[in-house]
């Protein structure tokens, strides 16, 4: 379905076509109709699925439209996202796509001084993207007015919650008047949104991206067995060997993202890392760094990531696997992006088999797995064998080879990679 069918006014329209966009992906085109009929919305939707634009564009159409019956004095719309990157993405967003219209948004985030932000809030602002933590010091030192407020939009839900944040949604929920419209997004719908959304939404839609791992079918997923002590010695060994200029790579820890990066620099490779314990400058800086390609390798943590949009992203790496099975789902999300293809790499332990194990069954396929000749895991007790999901140990030293003979675990994955498409048109670019 293309955007001209959606209904959505002809500066929109021009905005949208500017940014490249033609064919709206599927949360798009159920969640913009609802939007604009003044309907709430509980909708489940990963990233990479074009939310942003799905509940920006009507936004801002709503917003717009109400301007001609008469204009009000402040905020009147509000967007609380978890993250500060996903706060300045989806700022952007509401800039690119409102380019032609006489609405002005600010953004607000903790991490850089609050002074620039008075100074904004002073001006008339029709709608302010805030991260929660710094939209209440506003809110306690009274110099934002929440009291007219007419859409609220909780982006990623799911990760504010698990962030701790239920305390201040509430109490930035008490700020607003009782009539409004909401719209909640999701990856999930857990037993705690579904009880959150019992609180906010007034008899709400409730709408679904169709494919859980919307993007997997894009997405080159393959899985390297090592031991967790060479995984360091095997990335760098690869990134340097394929050649790769751009890549992404997940950390658990902010300790092991700042170590990571670390040691990755010196193995030769210009990697920063990326967590919350970066001052807002920094964070910036690796970004653009990153973006621009005077960066190398960005090491993130979940948190930190939630949120980047890095269109042409080739290369995602899983320096660990996540306890929760949808955040590999969301880590993976970062590359394969504007119907373009990506590849995703996890370097995996025994250890981790549990987790991969979960993946998979989440994904309902089958991860490929690579072994490197000179990095085969070793045995050890409770060790599994060269692939991570066998339970069969192997013998602590491999059996002496005939001359000729192959080495030990020197097999690659099947050739037809577990949900790559091989050819066919390229896919339209979708809003996100």
């Amino acid at each position: 379905m293309l955007f001209e069918q959606l209904g959505l006014s002809a500066e929109l329209l021009r905005a949208v076509n500017e940014q490249g966009y033609h064919e709206a992906t599927p949360i798009q085109q159920q969640a913009i109709p609802l939007i604009l009929e003044g309907r709430d919305v509980l909708a489940a939707a990963q990233t990479g699925t074009g939310k942003t634009a799905g509940f920006t564009l009507p936004l801002l159409q709503r917003l717009n439209h109400a301007r001609h019956e008469g204009p009000r004095a402040g905020v009147r719309a509000l967007i609380l996202t978890p993250t500060r990157e996903l706060a300045a993405q989806v700022g952007e967003s509401v800039k690119a796509y409102g380019r032609h219209l006489p609405i002005r948004s600010t953004m607000i985030f903790g991490g850089v001084s609050i002074r620039p932000q008075f100074a904004a809030l002073r001006k008339r602002t029709d709608i302010v993207i805030a991260t929660p933590g710094r939209l209440l010091d506003h809110v306690r030192q009274r110099t934002i007015d929440l009291s007219r407020v007419e859409i609220l939009v909780l982006d990623e839900a799911d990760r504010m919650l698990d962030m701790g944040f239920i305390r201040d949604i509430r109490a930035i929920m008490a700020e607003l008047p009782r009539q409004r419209q909401n719209l909640l997004f999701s990856a999930t719908f857990s037993k705690e949104i579904r009880r959150l959304a019992a609180d906010l939404l007034n008899s709400p839609q409730e709408i679904q991206a169709p494919a859980q791992n919307v993007q997997a079918d894009r997405i080159n997923q393959v899985v390297w067995p090592v031991d967790q002590r060479r995984k360091r010695e095997l990335l760098s060994h690869q990134i340097g060997a394929r050649n790769w200029k751009q890549v992404l790579v997940f950390a658990r820890t902010r300790h092991g993202a700042d170590r990571l990066s670390k040691q990755l620099s010196q193995d030769g490779l210009n990697a920063v890392a990326l967590h919350g314990d970066k001052s807002q400058g920094a964070r910036t800086r690796a970004l653009a760094d990153f973006k621009a390609g005077r960066i190398r390798v960005l090491v993130a943590t979940d948190v930190a990531a939630r949120g980047l949009d890095i269109e042409r992203l080739p290369h995602v790496v899983n320096f660990e696997l996540p306890n929760v099975p949808e955040d590999y789902v969301h880590r993976i999300g970062r590359t394969a992006r504007a119907g373009l293809e990506g590849h995703a790499v996890s370097l995996v332990c025994a250890e981790e088999r549990k987790q991969l194990t979960a993946i998979e069954r989440l994904l309902k396929i089958r991860i490929d797995t690579e072994v490197h000749p000179g990095y085969e895991p070793t045995a050890r007790v409770g060790a599994s064998s060269p692939d991570p999901r066998s339970g069969a140990r192997s013998t602590p030293r491999p059996a002496k080879r005939k001359p000729g003979a192959p080495r030990n675990g020197a097999h690659r994955g099947s050739a037809s990679r577990a949900g790559r498409h091989n050819g066919g048109p390229k896919a339209n670019r979708r809003a996100g």
